[in-house]
């Protein structure tokens, strides 16, 4: 009598991430490379596109603290120690699996959420600054960042054109966090693979489907 090879059967599958994380993080990715890619030229794409960077990670950070369980910051922002002991486990190939964000990928879902955060809060700014529009206009003027563009010493000519010092501190901050985020995407794609590899599992098709396979409770 012939054995069923339990071996070659796929490793059972259990839902984790909510649609809300998977259609916002897809969305997410969609919004920011269309606004990075649009810029000055595309002015009207570039700032819908941030508008919903900016809505997603606002209902993301809501839905961090009141959402499923997996989505919820407690259940994957840990300290330090535990970020550095899961990569040297990680390099090691004795890294502990988890059914939600490993204590690396919590860190970085705070690190990029912090840095578009901020992207997206500069660039609305800058456009209540420039053309009084926007969601922030009449809230954030020239004056509000008036003192802390003298103490940068922002003052006020940029590119044979003049232009006030709160406007080059805000583009200044603008540009710099669009580029610091392109650097934790990289980083995230990097981790992404190494904890595929790791474990053995397609996290990147996890984030489609919103299942993971069946692991024992972190």
């Amino acid at each position: 009598m012939s054995q069923t090879n339990t071996s070659t059967r796929p490793a059972p599958t259990r839902p984790v991430w909510d649609p809300l994380v998977r259609i916002g993080h897809w969305t997410l990715v969609i919004a920011f490379f269309t606004a990075y890619l649009s810029g000055d030229d595309l002015f009207n794409i570039h700032k819908w596109a941030g508008y919903v960077v900016a809505g997603y990670v606002l209902v993301r950070i809501v839905w961090g603290v009141i959402g499923t369980r997996h989505a919820r910051f407690t259940d994957f922002v840990r300290g330090p120690g535990a970020v550095l002991g899961y990569l040297r486990s990680l390099f090691s190939g004795k890294a502990k699996d988890y059914a939600g964000h490993n204590p690396a990928g919590g860190a970085m879902v705070i690190a990029l959420l912090f840095s578009l955060l901020v992207t997206t809060s500069a660039g609305m700014a800058l456009y209540a600054v420039e053309d009084n529009a926007g969601p922030l206009a009449g809230i954030v003027t020239e004056e509000t960042f008036a003192p802390l563009a003298s103490a940068f010493g922002e003052e006020g000519e940029h590119g044979g054109h003049e232009e006030s010092g709160a406007e080059e501190l805000l583009e200044g901050v603008h540009k710099a966090f669009v580029y610091i985020t392109l650097a934790l995407v990289g980083l995230h794609l990097a981790g992404v693979v190494a904890s595929s590899l790791a474990h053995k599992e397609n996290l990147a098709r996890a984030m489609v489907t919103g299942r993971k396979q069946v692991h024992e409770e972190a």
